[in-house]
């Protein structure tokens, strides 16, 4: 498929997607054509898709995050925005660090939103990305309705080459469903108010059970003492061990989990120049939580880590 290719929107799945917009969301034919006219493919955002940084080993991944700089900046927004994260802490229940942590990790901060246009990248991964054409054509339809409540223009909108956009780097449908407004408008800000940024990051977490000043992890040694934490571990965030028998099996002492939850089973690869091999923990509710917003272990390490580096007080 060629880089510019033009996309066909007399297709019938295009079709159907402007009635629908049309009759259930009320775009006239008028604004379709303007949007729509002209749409090309973007060959880089169907590469992208097939090698994602979470694929790297830890030892790899996680300096893309924490840097000195990083830390740094980071510690200053706790110190900026204390009175916003008191508040926040209070009405949502998240704690500030992992929120300040997020933050850093998606956007730097706010200064990197993304270089892709969100429009054409939706439009590449509806039309040229089967394997998950429908779940970017309902994307590209809530994109469509919050640049309406946003006032946006939804072809000067940029972002990731997945279609993430805004401080927080919400794909469209957790805009929809998680996305809050904190500070006093009714308008849900991802782009310019911290107030909106920081309590819809916090909102996602607490609405997958975040527990304010709960474990997130724990280290477990950098070897798995039974065949059913291998297993747990082979199977991902879905597989749920008991943490007495954590405890047992790898003789180690735990903290309690909220309301005795189950733990996901971690390996982090450890940089061959350090030895190799892997070292083990187990990650909370909380640290599912964070799983809950990027699909990946790595990703919700390097978010713990980078939110320890942060209360340090050094």
């Amino acid at each position: 498929m060629a880089d510019g290719q033009l996309i066909d929107i007399q297709k019938d799945k295009y079709q159907k997607f402007f009635t629908e917009l049309r009759e259930s969301h009320n775009f006239s034919q008028t604004e379709l054509d303007a949007l729509f006219n002209g749409v090309v493919i973007n060959k880089k955002v169907l590469e992208l898709m097939d090698r994602q940084w979470e694929a790297k080993p830890y030892y790899e991944y996680w300096p893309l995050f924490i840097t000195p700089t990083v830390i740094a900046t980071g510690k200053r927004k706790l110190r900026e925005h204390k009175l916003l994260l008191d508040r926040i802490e209070a009405e949502i229940g998240v704690d500030r660090e992992y929120v300040i942590a997020i933050w850093g990790i998606e956007s730097r901060f706010g200064s990197n939103h993304g270089r892709y246009g969100v429009f054409q990248t939706l439009n590449t991964l509806f039309d040229a990305y089967p394997r998950r054409s429908a779940f970017f054509r309902q994307q590209l339809l809530y994109f469509l309705l919050l640049c309406r409540e946003n006032q946006l223009d939804p072809l000067t909108v940029k972002g990731s080459y997945a279609g993430a956009f805004g401080q927080t780097q919400f794909i469209p449908s957790s805009f929809q469903e998680y996305a809050v407004s904190f500070d006093g408008d009714s308008r849900r800000d991802v782009f310019n108010s911290t107030e909106d940024i920081l309590a819809s990051i916090a909102n996602y977490l607490h609405r997958f059970k975040w527990v304010l000043n709960a474990p997130v992890y724990a280290e477990i040694g950098h070897s798995l003492q039974s065949d059913k934490l291998v297993q747990a571990n082979l199977k991902g965030r879905k597989a749920l061990v008991d943490w007495r028998e954590v405890q047992t099996m790898q003789k180690i002492t735990l903290p309690r989990p909220p309301q005795d939850s189950g733990l996901t089973i971690v390996g982090l690869e450890i940089h061959p120049l350090e030895g190799g091999g892997f070292r083990y923990v187990a990650g909370y509710p909380n640290f599912q939580a964070i799983t809950a917003w990027n699909n990946s272990s790595r990703y919700a390490m390097a978010v713990s880590e980078l939110a320890e580096a942060l209360a340090n007080q050094n």
